[in-house]
């Protein structure tokens, strides 16, 4: 490696030596390093020093890098480094590291694009750290190619867990890798992470980040806030997983498991066959399941796509299942006035945790308010009505309530930042699916929210088309606003119908029906969507 060779007189905190500076970034610097105290080989790793909460000082703020990074070791002993030390010297946070075996995944950035096979097993890697970290509720939220090391045998190592827990601001360094949300100052959750790694692969497939570094961090986070991405052209069959990740929504982002197996289907060689042949069991099960009933709902031929650039056919996978769940379904029944505003979502990865519980049916309502006789009547209108016989309760610990077709259950959770998730509904041998989601920071127009998210469909569903105006409506007394719209999985043309409404103070829920197009209007399906608006209730402040 050519690396700029560094002063041998300096010592950080008078102990560490650096030797080569391997990688510079926008706020971090790695470095190869001497322990002269010890006389051992580390690995440097500077990070700008952000401001920090007036609880949390350095003191804090190393011992959390140090918890993080150890439970990543317990979690990950192979795809976490082990850290030795963490100090702060002249306004500099270093964190020294065990010397990490790998080239910066930046070094190997400045070289050129990668092709997107060996973008795919990076992608893999990094999920490996992450996806454990999230489940134990970690969230990594600097994620950037200088935390990304990459091993001669193609494995992955990840440092930087830890550095923005104790920061005012929601980014440390990198801000051409920070989330929309980061970059509007929220805080970050797991779906910081999706965007960075989404971000990642851009990066590795079209040789730049999705959004270019201005040189300063708020005129690059401003940038990634505020303007359009522009389309992968040399991702290929990447692309679905490239551009579900990079959705300005947390919760329009395809969830890991969907990710994983749309990149192991290209490691495998396999775009096609895996996703009709692969066993639904695992933590994709649920959505392969839902996948392969819609197909089976009208047998249609299955729709290939060629993607530009790759000059490959590949068929639509779980990323596109995950795409389109949340958003096709049924259309309302003429008496439905529609009404939507919440957070925009993604198809959600299944959460194994079963949150939630059936009541029998005829069973007391949870609720702050009893459900009206029709969906647009105010909420003191009319008596409850009870459940349909096909129906049952559904109480999730969410905070919501519905009646759900018998034998139904949750398929997926996602979640974002705090109070914002993303709940499927399904069952394994029927095509339809709702979706609930809550969300925040939504503004005060429900109907300027679908028209946000229409335009984040149009740019990754290739077969989006809006059916009718997006119409303003009233909800159980709340402003809301109605999108229906329909796209094509496997050649299964689905229809979406979107109820929101907005509760006050940028807090919002949707429903989004889902069902194949050719039986949204079938009475059945209707009557069904009809008793879940009428009974949809929230059953926390």
């Amino acid at each position: 490696m050519d690396h700029g060779q560094a002063s041998n007189e300096a010592l950080i905190a008078g102990r560490y030596r650096t030797l080569e500076v391997v990688q510079q970034e926008e706020g971090r610097t790695v470095g190869l390093g001497w322990d002269v105290e010890f006389g051992r080989p580390v690995t440097l790793i500077g990070s700008r020093l952000a401001p920090l909460t007036p609880e949390a000082g350095i003191r804090r703020t190393v011992a959390r890098i140090l918890r993080d990074s150890e439970a990543m070791q317990l979690l990950r002993p192979d795809g976490a480094a082990a850290v030795l030390d963490v100090i702060e010297d002249n306004g500099v946070l270093w964190t020294v590291t065990e010397r990490i075996e790998g080239t910066p995944l930046g070094e190997l950035l400045a070289r050129g694009p990668l092709n997107y096979v060996r973008a795919a097993r990076i992608g893999v890697g990094i999920l490996d750290v992450l996806e454990p970290a999230h489940r134990r509720g970690m969230t990594h939220g600097d994620l950037s190619p200088g935390q990304v090391f990459v091993r001669e045998d193609g494995g992955v190592v990840v440092t930087g867990f830890g550095l923005v827990g104790a920061s005012v601001t929601q980014r440390v360094t990198a801000p051409a890798y920070a989330s929309p949300e980061q970059a509007r100052g929220s805080s970050a959750g797991p779906a910081a992470d999706q965007w960075a790694l989404g971000a990642l692969l851009y990066a590795m497939t079209e040789g730049r980040p999705p959004v270019k570094d201005r040189g300063d961090a708020g005129a690059t986070l401003r940038a990634v806030d505020r303007l359009p991405l522009r389309t992968p052209v040399k991702s290929g069959p990447l692309t679905p997983a490239v551009t579900g990740l990079l959705r300005r929504s947390a919760l329009e982002r395809v969830p890991e498991p969907v990710v994983r197996a749309s990149l192991e289907r290209i490691l495998n060689g396999d775009l096609e066959e895996s996703a009709e042949q692969a066993p639904a069991t695992g933590p994709n099960a649920a959505l392969l399941v839902a996948h392969r009933a819609g197909r089976a709902w009208s047998r249609p031929a299955v729709r290939r796509s060629v993607l530009a650039g790759a000059g490959l056919v590949v068929v639509a996978s779980s990323v596109a299942v995950l795409a389109t769940a949340g958003h096709h379904g049924g259309a309302p029944t003429a008496g439905a006035e529609p009404a939507r505003s919440g957070p925009p979502a993604v198809s959600a990865a299944p959460s194994g945790d079963g949150a939630g519980r059936t009541l029998p049916t005829g069973a007391s309502r949870t609720g702050t308010a009893s459900p009206s006789a029709s969906p647009s009547a105010s909420p003191s209108s009319s008596a409850p009505s009870a459940p349909q016989p096909d129906l049952e309760r559904f109480v999730a610990d969410e905070g919501f309530s519905v009646d759900l077709p018998r034998g139904w259950k949750r398929l997926g959770t996602t979640r974002a930042a705090q109070d914002t998730y993303r709940v499927t509904f399904g069952a394994s041998k029927d095509p339809r699916t709702l979706t609930v989601t809550a969300g925040v920071n939504l503004g005060d127009d429900p109907v300027a929210v679908w028209q946000n998210l229409e335009t984040s469909l149009k740019s990754t569903d290739e077969d989006f088309a809006r059916v009718g105006t997006i119409r303003a409506v009233t909800y159980q007394g709340y402003p809301g606003a109605d999108m229906v719209w329909l796209s094509t999985v496997d050649g299964v043309r689905l229809r979406t119908y979107g109820r929101g409404f907005l509760t006050g103070g940028g807090r919002g829920f949707s429903l989004r029906w889902t069902t194949p197009a050719a039986d949204a209007d079938s009475k059945a399906d209707q009557q069904t969507l009809d008793a879940i608006l009428r009974s949809f209730r929230t059953t926390s402040g």
